[in-house]
């Protein structure tokens, strides 16, 4: 991976392939590079990609516990497209990174971009007695504090446990079987550093967008999964009915992460509509 220091110092960990209109790959929590470099690879023909390790995800030594801020996450986007004179560039986020794209763009405007592509998520992650398209429809204050103290107890078992309590039977039903990939999962999870990982997590818990939608006067490309873990589909069409110039795609049998599960298909989704722009 290539490295770039960030405004305070911490280096900022991608790699970057081809050459082109920039698109920016930004996984989700507690995710890294490796869920996106098949896209950007496959992109590379036409684009010129960029997939991160975002501060205190992969195998890097984290940051102190104070910089593990999303806001310093989007000033690590900045940098890295200032450092490349990016403009016209395409920010695709899913999970985390689609909440990066929204703190990007609260911090530092449109000017760098063409267009945005929003992979399952709320632009507020808590609810309230006003508020039910965050997580679950009803993971308030209380539900994060009590989520936030098992993370203290067992970072990737609370982690699994977010994942399988959730809106999809089938993720809860191989969570109670411990299946494979569930197995291979909490293996990844005890290797990293769940205690940066947990002051992220109460960085993006604090965040609301919902006001930011309206003033994003750019194409944005949202794609959906039918069977999220976490967002029932009245997520997605309350996102739509905000923005001005959105395109959703809900995928089919889908869990949190639709573009895995459908790689071709939001490959070819996300090659068509950066064309059109």
């Amino acid at each position: 991976m290539e490295t770039l220091l960030g405004t305070d110092r911490h280096p900022i960990r991608f790699v970057s392939l081809g050459r082109g209109q920039a698109v920016f790959f930004l996984h989700g929590w507690t995710s890294g590079a490796r869920e996106w470099l098949p896209f950007a690879n496959e992109l590379s023909d036409c684009h010129h990609t960029f997939c991160w390790d975002a501060r205190g995800h992969g195998q890097h030594p984290p940051p102190l516990p104070q910089q593990m801020q999303i806001s310093q996450m989007a000033d690590d986007l900045e940098r890295l497209m200032d450092h490349h004179g990016i403009h016209d560039a395409v920010l695709v986020g899913h999970s985390m990174g689609a909440l990066i794209s929204w703190e990007y763009i609260r911090n530092h405007g449109l000017r760098r971009l063409a267009g945005i592509c929003i992979v399952d998520q709320s632009p507020r992650l808590l609810t309230d007695g006003e508020w039910s398209l965050g997580i679950y429809g009803d993971f308030d204050h209380d539900r994060n504090q009590a989520f936030l103290e098992r993370l203290d107890e067992d970072f990737a078992e609370g982690v699994l446990e977010l994942a399988a309590n959730g809106l999809n039977a089938r993720s809860h039903q191989n969570y109670v079987q411990n299946s494979r990939g569930f197995q291979q999962m909490r293996e990844y999870l005890n290797g990293l550093n769940g205690t940066a990982l947990r002051h992220c997590w109460e960085s993006l818990t604090q965040q609301d967008y919902r006001d930011l939608l309206p003033r994003i006067n750019c194409p944005v490309l949202m794609v959906y999964g039918d069977s999220s873990q976490f967002y029932t589909h009245e997520v997605a069409e309350w996102i739509e009915s905000r923005l001005p110039f959105p395109e959703l795609h809900v995928y089919p049998q889908s869990d949190h992460s639709p573009h895995l599960w459908h790689k071709e298909k939001f490959a070819h989704d996300l090659r068509r509509w950066m064309h059109k722009l």
